[in-house]
């Protein structure tokens, strides 16, 4: 069976965020036969229709979308809505000239933040799929409050029940992946 691969993509460029922290849950809780990279907004400038040249960070993200199965989308919540640069890097993937890297692809939704985890954003983050031609994944839903001890102060993962929910919405990407093949 060959590998099945998965980019990760998270909406806050802190180092210690936690919702770099669930990617890297993610990627623990992966099934066999299973790649998860997680991939780096950093170096990523906003969309400007006005650049006559892809820039090589959108260049490199565009690559690993393109040979990507599915994708995990880690949204951070700012103002009830998706952090810019999980949307930035969306909107830069969106308008690829002769490239579709995220039409047709499973996606699983996860999200740390305050008292109801990342929900508005995700839901909002959703509506940006259809567009996108993403399909998102119903269930699991990964909700995860990032300030009520469930991780340290690196942002990784402490909450085992948080854990075992993202084991479980893992294994379900894996099988819809299969399922379009």
């Amino acid at each position: 069976m060959s590998t099945l691969r998965l980019l990760g993509i998270a909406g806050s460029l802190r180092r210690a965020s936690a919702n770099k922290g669930l990617l890297r849950a993610a990627q623990a809780a992966l099934p066999a036969n299973t790649t998860l990279e997680i991939a780096d907004l950093l170096d990523v400038p906003f969309y400007n229709a006005d650049l006559t040249e892809i820039p090589a960070a959108v260049q490199r993200i565009a690559r690993q979308a393109q040979q990507a199965d599915g994708f995990v989308f880690a949204c951070t919540e700012y103002n009830y809505s998706v952090a810019p640069a999980l949307k930035n890097i969306l909107d830069w993937l969106s308008r690829l000239p002769d490239s579709q890297p995220l039409s047709g692809k499973p996606v699983a939704l996860m999200g740390a933040g305050g008292g109801m985890g990342t929900s508005r954003a995700q839901y909002h983050l959703r509506q940006s799929a259809v567009f996108l031609n993403l399909q998102p994944l119903n269930k699991p839903e990964v909700f995860a409050n990032a300030f009520a001890g469930g991780f340290d102060d690196q942002g990784n993962l402490q909450d085992e029940k948080i854990a075992a929910l993202i084991g479980e919405q893992m294994n379900t990407l894996v099988a819809a992946i299969k399922s379009t093949r």
